[in-house]
């Protein structure tokens, strides 16, 4: 059903973008947000804690000037396994030369015949006739002997080998704890970044997020923590995916290190089932990596990476995200409008903007039932113009999102944490709003002229409004109004 939708609002999925040399500065900062950007992501592979939250404090106050929420994620570097350095940093590597991965090799003793690697369970961990893919699988080496401290390998694919470049099994299997010593330092340092969300690398289990929440909260940190899906093995076993998804608050869609241990072929159709199940289980989702590759040094998109984010914002995706791009880049403020211009093209067509997800299912609570109404009235009553949700936690809008629709969602809070991390959920506008501060009976319409004076509605227009008959008490939300707007 088509609606007319004031410009304010009308990009329904978000965009992550990483900050970097190319980015960090107040200024960027600023038009990075005026382009588009809903999170900002500070990668903890690179970069210090100091600086780290010398950045996150120029995001909340250039958010601040801009008067929106803008959220910061943390993303932890993980357990990324690599091989050691070489005498002359690198070597070339032709297809049928024998490579050696020996564990007694330390670092800058690397060269034509081996290498050094940091994975001490390797031996154990790989088999004749395994396939090993070094840099994200641009050089392959076929197993053909395990010693008790060194693999003998034969090179499938040959290229240019430099030091410090990540090692994957074909398949998976190369799997060491998801928290590294230098990740729990990390999360020592988060206090000074106060972060909204936290990124898990290479997450095996349930466990590594129960892990990290429990480091986190020794430090009075409640962020939502989103896992990382870069296992082969995690999306092979529906069972451990699932207790995954159900532990975080959200995934990360990974493609990079997963990519290169399922293979490109299989990737597309592994991103859609992870998109597909985050959505059935109430969590957020973020795509990633290579999303507009070519713009690090172009400025101007493919056709191919516009049809990559379209086709993710079909898919029903939360988040867009962008690394190097607008890390590193030469051009990231266009970046992210090329990025917003793709997801607005893919959003205007008329599978966004339907769903007959859970027409069938049985609601568990009020606020569920009052969530799921709300959407379906709202798709069926073409003069209402939003959906406007007090909300305490952040649930009940959250909940909204995860069905499809073409109108926006006002989170309507006097909570900033909880606005804060509704920055990633599809389609929800945080916006901040005391209901305590007045009188029962003049909540309702304090709330219309709060979003008309905003720009968000117009006169004639009709909004639905979702709120609690007890304000105040996350989780209570159990009324659901359709109210004129004068």
């Amino acid at each position: 059903m088509e609606r007319n939708v004031t410009p304010k609002v009308n990009r329904r999925t978000k965009i992550v973008a990483t900050i970097g040399p190319g980015s960090e500065s107040d200024n960027m900062i600023a038009k990075l947000i005026t382009a588009g950007v809903n999170v900002f992501r500070l990668n903890f592979s690179h970069g210090t804690a100091e600086n780290h939250a010398t950045v996150a404090r120029r995001i909340r106050k250039q958010a601040n000037i801009a008067g929106q929420y803008v959220g910061i994620l943390a993303d932890l570097q993980g357990p990324k396994i690599r091989i050691s350095t070489f005498r002359n940093d690198f070597v070339e590597l032709a297809n049928g030369d024998r490579f050696r991965l020996d564990l007694n090799l330390g670092d800058g003793e690397g060269d034509i015949r081996g290498v050094g690697l940091d994975y001490r369970d390797l031996c154990s961990s790989v088999f004749r006739g395994d396939i090993l893919l070094l840099d994200d699988g641009r050089i392959r080496l076929r197993v053909d002997d395990v010693e008790t401290t060194a693999v003998d390998c034969t090179v499938m694919v040959g290229g240019k080998l430099s030091s410090r470049k990540g090692i994957n099994r074909l398949g998976g299997g190369l799997a060491a704890p998801a928290l590294t010593t230098k990740d729990i330092t990390d999360i020592d340092s988060l206090a000074e970044v106060k972060p909204d969300f936290v990124a898990v690398s290479f997450v095996s289990s349930a466990e590594d997020i129960h892990q990290t929440r429990e480091l986190l909260e020794q430090h009075q940190l409640t962020p939502a923590i989103i896992a990382k899906i870069e296992r082969a093995e995690v999306v092979a076993d529906e069972t451990t995916l699932d207790g995954i998804i159900d532990a975080s608050a959200g995934v990360m869609v990974a493609r990079g290190d997963l990519g290169v241990e399922v293979g490109d072929a299989q990737l597309i159709g592994i991103q859609k089932m992870l998109i597909a199940r985050a959505r059935r289980m109430d969590r957020v989702v973020i795509t990633a990596t290579q999303m507009m590759e070519s713009m690090i040094s172009n400025s101007m998109p493919t056709r191919a990476e516009v049809f990559d984010v379209a086709n993710a914002v079909l898919d029903g995706t939360d988040a867009v995200m962008l690394s190097a791009e607008t890390a590193v880049g030469s051009y990231p403020v266009e970046v992210v409008s090329a990025m917003a211009d793709a997801a607005l093209g893919a959003e205007r067509q008329s599978v966004a903007r339907t769903s007959r997800y859970r027409l069938d299912t049985q609601f568990t609570s009020a606020q569920e039932t009052i969530a799921m109404s709300a959407i379906y009235a709202a798709n069926h009553y073409g003069n209402v113009r939003g959906i406007a949700c007090l909300t305490e936690s952040g649930t009940t809008p959250l909940l909204m999102s995860r069905l499809s629709s073409g109108l926006p969602i006002f989170a309507l809070s006097h909570r900033s944490e909880t606005l804060q991390k509704l920055c990633l959920c599809r389609g929800v506008i945080p916006l901040f709003f005391d209901a305590t501060a007045f009188d029962q009976d003049n909540v309702e319409p304090r709330a219309i002229e709060f979003l008309l004076d905003g720009g968000y509605l117009q006169k004639d227009d009709s909004i639905l409004l979702t709120k609690g008959e007890i304000m105040g008490q996350a989780g209570s939300t159990n009324i659901m109004k359709i109210l004129p707007v004068h």
